[in-house]
């Protein structure tokens, strides 16, 4: 069996195991690429391989990135700052005929500011946002379509634990990858807004106008949003300037909201402990991902296979922007199926380079395949941001939860043309700041 072969063999192996034996992602990975690597060269270069990644995983510094940003997400959840903020969106944008869906999509991207999670955004505004709608006679459709389809800028809006993962996998800066999102994300959020005025217009009774308020409680309700701009200015002003490290930045965050949470009166001992136990439970899943994908990554370099992919791509007689439509066919397809973290550390090895035989910008590219790969979250059949919503009981079925989203599915491939055609939307800021 030639080297390319068991290469494939094992990336086929590694998705039956986990579609058909449940076994967790980073376990599966582990297995496989111990396995493949026993395979191809013996099993005691497996072995140490093994234990020199373990060590090499695990002490590293640059990792720490990661339960630092989760930290500050959780402490910020724990302390409510999601009910203020989705106050603050809904006193401004309530008036307006489908505003609370529009207060949910901002509320959705101010979390994801702090959170940098899909999931998490989903779990989070979704109990929040869900019950308001529903007794303000919005359609259940509407409402938790909003919810999934906002939920997906926690992966886009700088800090994003992928994004993380992503430059710490490339050897790219963090602080480059969160500017580089910055733009397409707002982008993103932006045409969610448009798309629900478009179709309020269309059909005034999915989304009822609210109440209007005063100026003075608009000013007053913004109380609920200035804790985020703080953080969020802390983190990507300090790391512009050099003034810390993005890990830095992750736990001066976190300070920072542990600090607002208790001189506000809304963290307590029990409430802290919830969030320190969150972010172990949440930091050991994506290292033991990690760890899993580094030993399967050395199985499929031994095979070669990322390269010999590269090389072939390289010798099609099509242009470059049709393999990267490919490309992104395969990280939307797999993001239907997987976790977007999951998918990206997989296939990074494989498509990374193919990108740069091809000469495409290596913060563009990684901004392109976090968009295609969070599409995958609310497309069927496994979009998981839909199944989160849709287990939360609030009048939509799976079913609906799905047709709602499709209103938001042309917003992502109008950024995606964009990127492609424009692909300074990825670039520019990062190139103005470094």
């Amino acid at each position: 069996m030639s080297l390319t072969l068991v290469g494939i063999t094992g990336i086929i192996s590694l998705l039956l195991i986990i579609f058909f034996l449940r076994i967790p992602v980073g376990f599966a990975m582990a297995m496989v690429g111990f396995a493949g690597f026993a395979w191809v060269v013996n099993p005691q270069a497996a072995m140490g391989m093994l234990a020199d990644e373990v060590w090499e995983v695990f002490s590293s510094y640059g990792l720490t990135v990661i339960p630092m940003f989760i930290l500050m997400g959780q402490i910020s959840f724990h302390a409510g700052v999601n009910k203020r903020l989705y106050n603050a969106a809904y006193v401004w944008m309530g008036r307006v005929r489908g505003g609370m869906a529009m207060s949910t999509i901002l509320a959705c991207a101010g979390f994801a500011a702090i959170c940098g999670s899909n999931t998490a955004t989903a779990a989070t505004m979704g109990t929040v946002a869900l019950p308001e709608m529903k007794k303000y006679g919005y359609s259940p459709v509407l409402s938790s379509a909003s919810v999934a389809a906002g939920a997906t800028l926690g992966v886009l809006i700088p800090p994003s634990v992928v994004l993380i993962v992503i430059g710490l996998q490339t050897g790219q800066a963090i602080g480059v990858l969160f500017w580089a999102a910055l733009l397409p994300g707002f982008l993103l959020c932006l045409f969610f807004l448009g798309s629900i005025y478009l179709l309020c217009l269309r059909h005034p009774g999915v989304a009822p106008a609210g109440t209007r308020t005063t100026l003075r409680e608009k000013v007053r309700a913004l109380k609920g949003a200035v804790e985020i701009l703080i953080l969020f200015a802390l983190i990507m002003v300090g790391m512009i300037k050099g003034f810390f490290t993005p890990t830095q930045a992750g736990a001066i965050g976190s300070f920072l909201a542990l600090t607002i949470g208790v001189i506000g009166g809304n963290l307590g001992f029990r409430k802290i402990y919830l969030a320190l136990t969150d972010t172990l439970r949440i930091s050991a899943m994506i290292m033991a991902i990690i760890l899993g994908a580094v030993i399967f990554g050395r199985f499929l370099a031994v095979t070669r296979l990322p390269f010999e992919l590269a090389t072939i791509v390289g010798e099609l007689a099509v242009p470059s922007f049709v393999i990267i439509i490919l490309i992104g066919l395969v990280y939307i397809l797999g993001g239907a199926i997987m976790d977007a973290l999951a998918l990206l550390i997989i296939t990074i090895p494989i498509f990374f380079p193919i990108a740069q035989s091809m000469g495409y910008d290596p913060v563009w590219f990684a901004v392109f395949i976090t968009v295609v790969t969070t599409l995958g979250a609310i497309t069927p059949p496994v979009g998981i941001n839909t199944y989160i919503v849709a287990s939360m009981g609030h009048g939509a079925s799976l079913s609906g939860v799905f047709r709602g989203v499709m209103l938001f599915i042309p917003c992502f491939f109008l950024l995606l043309f964009l990127l492609i055609l424009f692909p300074g939307i990825a670039v520019y800021l990062p190139g103005l700041f470094y």
